[in-house]
């Protein structure tokens, strides 16, 4: 399937709520109803410019989940890197899925409740919620919710899911894309412990993944390879913004998402999905046989506690949030921050895109052999200007 690139808008700056038919009491953004409920306060609020963004962030006057910078349709050239990424990577992505699905199933007994983390975590969950339901024929919901670096997870909707919608805390699953460095495992690892205390429940923090490059979760695999999904944004997560939380969302709210209706005509989000389960089923209808034993996280680990001492030194990074390993954290940089520049390991089709971007946006980008990873962004230091 060829994902068609997305005409130009004369103005994406618009920021409107969902319709009320499209919440339904359960908020499932451009996705079908029965695919995931995004546990998040849809909101109106202005975006900001890039570089001031950054500023902001870098001066410690405001935190990065507080501002939201405009998001653009990928253009026609992009769309035709992300059909070739698609091509040569959806195979790698069915196996993997299907194999988390497998090691999802080994170590839950009961009923299963997906959580992914919005918003990378959810097209995983999504296709997982199909796979442990049509193969392995398993009670499966799944709930998107937010987690954000220094701010935590949302315990609202933590105990949403386990009041509200009254679902077994031992069938609770965390799940996300990938790992970089394993930021946000950390931070997950430390907010659901947190809230386990405080609530008197045994929640598993382990984060569960399609490849785990830090060693620090529960994974199919830890090689760096192009998971199609994080080459795009809102048209391939159900059309929902990153997570929010600032001035707009009150205590009792869950936090806060925007709804990009203006991109409707060109999500891919079901589409997506759709693709990827088709090419698991072919998978399987081959023979293929899905592995339930996680990688062993430790390689990973130690190659990423290196890599990091390396770079740091190399470069004289003083603060390693600005380092994003692999191709996925690396994309992000390009899409949503101000790069300094991009290392590959080798110019190759997996990191085509990197490529393009860094020469779009101009962008320092070096060819390095010894790299531990596919690619690497730095974000550019701003000071406090």
């Amino acid at each position: 399937m060829n994902f068609m690139a997305a005409e130009p808008i004369s103005s994406l700056s618009r920021i409107a709520l969902p319709s009320r038919s499209r919440l339904g009491g359960f908020f499932s953004g451009s996705y079908r109803s029965g695919d995931v409920r995004f546990l998040l306060t849809p909101i109106q609020m202005e975006t900001v410019e890039l570089a001031e963004k950054e500023r902001w962030i870098q001066s410690g006057a405001r935190h990065y989940s507080e501002m939201l910078s405009r998001e653009s349709l990928p253009s026609e050239r992009y769309m035709a890197i992300f059909n070739q990424a698609w091509a040569g990577n959806r195979e790698r992505m069915a196996k993997d899925l299907l194999c988390l699905a497998a090691i999802i199933d080994a170590r839950r007994s009961g009923e299963i409740t997906l959580v992914s983390l919005a918003r990378a975590g959810t097209p995983i969950g999504v296709a997982l919620k199909h796979l442990l339901g049509e193969v392995f024929w398993r009670n499966v919901e799944h709930y998107s919710i937010s987690i954000i670096r220094d701010r935590g997870i949302d315990a609202n909707a933590l105990r949403f899911i386990l009041e509200d919608a009254a679902r077994e805390q031992a069938g609770m699953v965390f799940v996300d894309g990938w790992t970089g460095k394993g930021v946000i495992a950390r931070e997950l690892n430390q907010a659901v412990n947190t809230f386990n205390q405080l609530h008197g429940v045994r929640l598993d923090a382990r984060l569960f993944v399609l490849t785990d490059l830090a060693g620090v979760g529960v994974s199919a695999s830890d090689r760096d390879y192009l998971i199609p999904s994080s080459l795009l944004n809102a048209t391939i997560s159900g059309l929902i913004s990153r997570s929010v939380l600032n001035e707009r969302i009150r205590r009792e709210d869950f936090h806060g998402c925007v709804y990009y209706h203006e991109f409707e005509p060109y999500d891919l989000s079901v589409s997506f999905v759709d693709d990827i389960l088709s090419s698991a089923r072919e998978l399987l209808k081959a023979g293929y046989q899905p592995c339930s034993i996680p990688v062993d996280p430790a390689p990973a680990r130690q190659r990423s506690r290196q890599f990091l001492a390396d770079v740091t030194r190399r470069f004289g990074v003083t603060d390693e949030n600005f380092i994003k390993p692999g191709i996925g954290e690396a994309t992000r940089v390009l899409l949503r921050r101000v790069p300094e520049r991009v290392i590959v390991r080798e110019p190759c089709a997996e990191v085509e895109h990197l490529l393009h971007l860094a020469r779009e946006k101009r962008v320092r980008h070096d060819v390095d052999p010894a790299l531990p990873y596919q690619a690497v962004s730095f974000i550019g230091s701003l000071g406090h200007a």
